[in-house]
């Protein structure tokens, strides 16, 4: 099977997220223009159950998985590995079999009395299906990120976003004459379908590159891994409680929205559709970025976990700190063009800028987000996801309190469950870092934190100038498109200068990298 570095591994899942970010965005334009901002409204109230089902029946195998493949693949322990595969499947399977008939029976009481739009019925009873098809491609991808091959997991989310895409305006335009709330469910059921096809392209390639028969005394195997779960259980549950809590406060979140709103006075119907412009415009645009933080978390936790087993704790202090300043300049690059530019792409990506304020209030704050899941990746990779799990409860309690008491101001609404958003974020994240720090002999370089800021504020008055004061004037798409790309450039030069970015980091950037990487001088 083909192993990646750890840098070749995430930029491989970088390429993929990107595309899939951009395929994810087509989606949501789709859905925009088809059914409005109380169709995408209603879509977003049920994707949190989406993920929150997600989350129980993963169990958060997939991150133990991982680590557990990783340390019995440099041992070369290949009974192990089958062990872990086969309790994985056994206890996902279970948790599928009980949480689908549970959503089904659950959906009219969420709709009807948590939602306060009974509208939701019909997306949430669409999210069912997904269950057993996430019980087993869970399994499959935390397999593939323990043998450091991110090909296969790429390669899926890739191929799942095609799908979905494809289906979308399919579905949405044949539900839409029944009302926008069977649009909704139509276009949740197109991530369904997506879903389904990704697992069948990762079973196809688990049964192509496999050194094991997993179905070969597959019942034994379970038998006989006492030690195996118990070993996925010490990283599971934490991992999971840690999810479980952003999962069970996302799932909340809508909830906790609508019933705050409804105290300050506005109706269910605008009330939802501020929500969609929140959740279904904003949020999806401000969370851009975190392909890249995705990408690096997930190839962090074996290649930390390797290093560890291997008593290299040397490296484990490079590959953290090489992964948090990728993060915070990818990051503070997409806070710059977002708070900047925040209503010529709402206005290009969905028709109006409604949603604009909600970028411009988030944007600088967001660069937290973009850098707690490297540093979550850590504590898991270090057996301290119990911790990781303390943290996230502290956050997902101040934002759910602080939407409660700003979004039932009047004279804050929605705006108010933004900056509680923002809050919850920062909150987590100074908490994970300051675990870290505890842990890992981290060594904080204040100079490439006061650079990256630096290039932050040269970029954006640079790219403000240059799109308000000139390139405005050549028309909506041409003239945003040239100023982020001088936003970019600028950035990039500046990245370079300051020895943000380092030469052998560029030469494995696909297309562009290598020309790149002949511009940094070779250090003497």
């Amino acid at each position: 099977m083909s192993k990646q570095t750890f840098l070749k591994g995430t930029i491989i899942l970088i390429a993929a997220g990107l595309i899939t970010r951009v395929l994810g965005f087509i989606n949501r334009i789709v859905l925009a223009r088809f059914v409005g901002q109380e169709g995408v409204g209603l879509y977003m109230m049920a994707v949190p159950t989406l993920v929150l089902i997600i989350t129980i029946t993963q169990f958060g195998l997939p991150v133990a998985i991982s680590k557990l493949v990783a340390e019995a693949d440099a041992q070369g322990d290949q009974k192990r590995i089958k062990k872990i595969l086969a309790v994985s499947l056994a206890v996902t399977g279970s948790l599928s079999i009980f949480f689908t008939p549970v959503i089904l029976l659950s959906a009219p009481y969420l709709s009807e009395h948590l939602f306060t739009d009974p509208r939701t019925l019909y997306p949430l009873m669409a999210v069912a299906p997904v269950v057993p098809i996430v019980a087993v491609s869970s399994v499959l991808r935390g397999y593939f990120q323990g043998k450091q091959n991110m090909k296969p997991a790429a390669y899926s989310q890739v191929l799942e976003q095609i799908i979905r895409i494809s289906l979308i305006a399919v579905f949405t335009t044949a539900f839409l004459p029944y009302g926008i709330e069977y649009a909704a469910a139509g276009a949740m059921f197109s991530a369904v379908v997506g879903e389904l096809v990704s697992l069948i392209y990762l079973f196809f390639m688990f049964k192509l590159k496999k050194k094991i028969r997993v179905r070969k005394n597959f019942f034994q195997s379970i038998k006989s891994g006492k030690d195996t779960f118990k070993n996925l259980m010490e990283i599971a549950v934490p991992t999971t409680g840690s999810r479980m809590i952003g999962s069970v406060s996302w799932f909340f979140e809508p909830i906790v929205v609508s019933q705050s709103l409804a105290l300050a006075g506005i109706g269910t119907a605008m009330a939802t559709r501020q929500y969609g412009e929140l959740a279904g415009y904003a949020l999806p645009l401000l969370m851009l970025p975190s392909f890249i933080t995705f990408s690096l978390s997930t190839s962090l936790v074996p290649a930390i976990s390797e290093a560890m087993a291997q008593n290299k704790k040397k490296l484990v202090e490079h590959r953290l700190r090489q992964a948090l300043r990728l993060s915070l300049v990818t990051g503070g690059l997409a806070a710059v063009v977002l708070y900047i530019y925040a209503d010529p792409l709402m206005n290009l990506m969905y028709g109006n800028a409604d949603a604009a304020i909600f970028v411009k209030l988030m944007a600088p704050f967001f660069i937290f987000n973009y850098i707690q899941g490297p540093l979550q990746a850590v504590l898991q990779a270090l057996n301290l996801a119990r911790a990781a799990m303390i943290n996230s409860l502290i956050g997902a309690l101040i934002k759910t309190a602080l939407i409660f008491v700003l979004s039932a101001r009047p004279e804050m609404g929605i705006k108010g469950a933004a900056l509680a958003i923002v809050i919850g974020i920062m909150t987590v994240t100074l908490l994970h870092l300051a675990t870290v720090i505890k842990v890992v002999s981290l060594t904080i370089y204040v100079r490439e934190y006061l650079y990256s800021f630096a290039a932050m504020v040269i970029t954006g008055a640079a790219g403000y100038y240059a799109y308000y004061s000139w390139l405005k004037n050549f028309g909506s798409v041409i003239g945003l498109l040239a100023a982020i790309a001088i936003c970019t450039g600028i950035y990039v030069i500046l990245l370079i200068q300051f020895k943000l970015v380092l030469k052998e980091e560029l030469k494995r950037v696909p297309l562009f990298g290598p020309a790149l990487a002949k511009l940094i001088p070779n250090p003497r």
